[in-house]
Order: structure tokens, then C-alpha cells, then sequence
């Protein structure tokens, strides 16, 4: 963990908390600890905990032990990733980390679930408990910051940073007046902070660049579509009509107006359709805002169950997200703050709730992402046509993937459709539907 200040192009390294002390490590132990040993399992239990209470809270604050100045301690005695290391495996194609923790943890915890138990209310107190101390620790840090700089904008970068759930309770919690995360705060971004380092501090080039969207990923134009049609749907050519396909028919539709467009697919949301929506640049970054993502209707209770059908197939405790226009934010959240990367969690409103159930956790938050005419305007488009048709301005709104990566090229998407049970995909103009 490092502490620093930012002024002009120049950084300065206030503090650091050295390895094997690691926030991150203690949020990685207890995942594995109730049962989520994949790599990246994080976000599974961040879900979890809005079912839980926090039970533990006592004996996981003695695993990682507080300091005076803000700081942290991990207690070893739990630990064994600096004693005897840890190993990574891609046995079943996924990536998974060895244990993190010794037998000491089920001594203060009780017994660790295994992955295939099922999962009880100790589990879900477990859950809350790890987000709670976590929270703790963390806003402890950025008191502590704020207390030695006086500054009031916090810049967030790390894997901790994808902690949604903390992040979107600074402002309550702290006394920071503007967050910014990048979209891709994670190991990935380590590229980008390089890069920037070298140009304004090595080089002392002039900052002015402010990353607003992410979509800095490859584009494929209508030729690379069709032939990614042509090959999937045989005797097509790519061509638009109606094409057999499985003992059905395929039915491909050029619009090349995009009002229109927005509006039919609009449309379709609000009938109940699920539909993969492929435009543009593919993101950087974890999550999928608007070019590669799976869309639905969010005033729909059963929209979650769906998609879980029809696609997704994950844990029912696991939330979706909104995607709404940013100028409508403060009507549904008690929040006004654009976040474009959705990389922050905070309460719907209460009287909204009963409107968007697809989107509203059972803590009644939403992981939302504000989308701005400026930075995405087909995406904004869409949205903004299912408030016309709806009155809704938001969008169910998953990333474009069956237990997978998210996908990038067309013929990936048209794969992802062509077996799942999605009801419609819009390719930039070209509409791939079912008849």
C-alpha cells in the first residue's frame, strides 16, 4: 500500500505498508476461507455480505490489527503466503490461487467452507464481517491521509480500488470531496500508471488528460460483421433475411439510422428481451459500459432469473447492475456524482426501489454506471429511448460473456449468441434476431 500526493506532474511517497501486509491479502484469505477459492472471487463475496450481519467482526479485526497512524498489520500467525508461498494453478481453465491462510484462521474462525457446501447464514455473517473490518482499515487510511494533506480529492488505483462497496461510501465515511477510480484500478492498470509516470514525471510533459470512458480496445467494421455472419449462419453470405439455423431461423436487419436503431432495440428491452448490444471499441478494463454488454429491462422482478437462465448461470446473490443517464443520477440515487466505469455502489432511493427490482440488491443498492451523451452517445441513445418508452432512464446492464472472457471480436459475440438463448444482438448497425 502507498500514500502519496499528486501536484502537477510530480509525486511524492508519503508512506508506505509493506509486503506481506496487504489489505488486498486479507480480502483474498477470507474469500477462499468461505468457499471462493478462484482467482478474482472477490466480487463474489462483496455481494454476499448484503445478506449477512457482521458476526465476526471481533476475531477478523485481530487478524489484520490496526496501527496508530492509520496504518495496518496482517498477523502472520493466519498467513502463508510469506512463509511458504503461494501457488497458482489453471487446472479446470480458470485461474486459481493456492491457500492463503493457515489452520490457525479456522481455530479463531471455525471451520472453512468448502466450495461445494452450501451456504448458510454463518457464511453470510462471514461475508459482511470481512467487508466491515475491510471498510474499516480503509477508511482509517484515507483519514489518515486527508489528516496529513489537508487535500480533498482522493485518487484510488490498486486491486482494493475495485472495492465498490467501500468506494461508495467515502463520502459519508470521510471527508473527501471527489473519488477518482480508473476503470481498470486492478493489476492491468499498472501498464497505464507506468506509462503516465514516464510522460509527465520522467519526461515532465504538461498533464491535461482525464480518462472519461474506456473504450480504448479494437474495432471491427461492418465487413469484419459480415463475414463473421457468413460464417456462422452457412449459405448466408452475411446477407440480410432470414437464415436457417438449428431448426429455427436467424434473422439479420441492417439500421442504419441510429435513432432508430436505439428506438427498436429500446423497444425489445422493454418487451423483456435480452439482447447483446456490440458497438464501438471493446473496453479496457473488467467491466462492460455500453460496447460490449448484455442489456435488459430493469423494472422486471424476474429479469435476474432470466438472464441466469438464459445466459449467465451465476450465484443467485450476485446483483446486476444500472446503467443510467448521468442527468438523471441524483432522481434515483442518493448520490450526483458521475461514475462512468461503474466502480461504485450507493443507495437507490427509496421510493424508486419498487421501480428498477432487477438492479436493486437486497440492501436496496445499486452498482451504478453514469453514461454521459459525451463520453458514449449511441449508449446514451438507447437509454435515453427506453425512458421514452418507459419512463425508466436506466438499463439492466452485464457484461457480454457465458462464464467467460467478456467478448471483443463479432464472431465472438455472434458465438455467445448463437448458443445461449438471447433474444436479439445489434451488431454497430446489422440486428441478428430470432424468428
Amino acid at each position: 500500500t502507498m500514500l502519496a500526493v499528486g501536484r502537477g506532474t510530480s509525486v511524492e511517497v508519503l508512506q508506505r505498508v509493506h509486503f506481506p501486509h496487504s489489505l488486498g491479502l486479507f480480502y483474498s484469505a477470507i474469500t477462499q476461507f468461505a468457499g471462493f477459492p478462484g482467482f478474482g472471487d472477490e466480487y463474489k463475496v462483496m455481494g454476499l455480505a448484503a445478506y449477512g450481519e457482521p458476526t465476526f467482526v471481533r476475531e477478523l479485526r485481530q487478524v489484520v490489527p490496526a496501527r496508530p497512524d492509520g496504518t495496518f498489520v496482517l498477523d502472520l500467525r493466519y498467513f502463508r503466503h510469506l512463509s511458504e508461498g503461494v501457488d497458482m494453478t489453471w487446472e479446470d481453465g480458470s485461474p486459481e490461487i493456492g491457500r492463503i491462510y493457515t489452520p490457525a484462521l479456522e481455530e479463531l474462525l471455525g471451520p472453512a467452507r468448502r466450495p461445494d457446501e452450501e451456504l448458510t447464514q454463518r457464511h453470510k455473517d462471514l461475508a459482511a464481517s470481512l467487508q466491515a473490518v475491510y471498510e474499516e482499515r480503509f477508511f482509517a487510511l484515507v483519514r489518515a491521509l486527508q489528516r496529513r494533506t489537508g487535500l480533498p480529492r482522493l485518487a484510488l488505483a490498486g486491486g482494493c480500488a475495485m472495492n465498490s462497496l467501500a468506494n461508495g461510501k467515502l463520502f459519508d465515511r470521510t471527508d473527501v470531496e471527489d473519488v477518482y477510480v480508473q476503470a481498470a484500478a486492478g493489476d492491468a492498470g499498472t501498464s497505464l500508471g507506468a506509462a503516465l509516470w514516464v510522460q509527465h514525471v520522467e519526461l515532465g510533459a504538461p498533464r491535461g488528460f482525464v480518462m472519461e470512458h474506456c473504450s480504448w480496445g479494437p474495432r471491427y467494421g461492418e465487413a469484419e460483421i459480415r463475414a463473421a455472419l457468413a460464417e456462422r449462419l452457412p449459405g448466408s453470405g452475411g446477407r440480410d433475411g432470414a437464415h436457417p439455423h438449428g431448426g429455427g431461423e436467424i434473422r439479420v436487419t441492417a439500421e442504419p439510422d441510429e435513432d432508430l436503431l436505439c428506438a427498436a432495440t429500446a423497444a425489445a428491452i422493454a418487451r423483456g428481451e435480452v439482447v447483446g448490444w456490440y458497438q464501438g471499441r471493446s473496453e479496457w478494463g473488467p467491466r462492460a459500459l455500453g460496447n460490449r454488454s448484455i442489456v435488459g429491462d430493469p423494472r422486471r422482478a424476474d429479469m435476474k432469473d432470466i438472464l441466469n437462465l438464459k445466459i449467465k448461470r451465476r450465484e443467485s446473490f450476485r446483483p446486476f447492475a444500472p446503467s443510467i443517464l448521468e442527468e438523471r443520477t441524483a432522481e434515483w440515487f442518493t448520490c450526483a456524482y458521475p461514475d462512468p466505469f461503474m466502480i461504485k455502489v450507493y443507495p437507490i432511493r427509496p421510493e424508486k426501489r419498487p421501480l428498477v427490482p432487477a438492479v436493486t440488491h437486497v440492501d436496496g443498492t445499486g452498482r451504478l454506471q453514469t453514461v454521459s451523451a459525451r463520453a458514449n452517445p449511441r449508449y446514451w441513445k438507447l437509454i435515453r429511448a427506453f425512458e421514452v418508452e418507459t419512463g425508466v432512464p436506466m438499463v439492466l446492464n452485464t457484461s457480454f460473456n457465458e462464464n467467460e472472457p467478456i467478448v471483443n471480436t463479432p464472431g465472438e459475440a455472434l458465438d455467445c449468441f448463437l448458443r445461449t438463448r438471447m433474444d436479439r444482438l445489434v451488431l454497430g448497425d446489422v440486428v441478428v434476431s430470432r424468428t
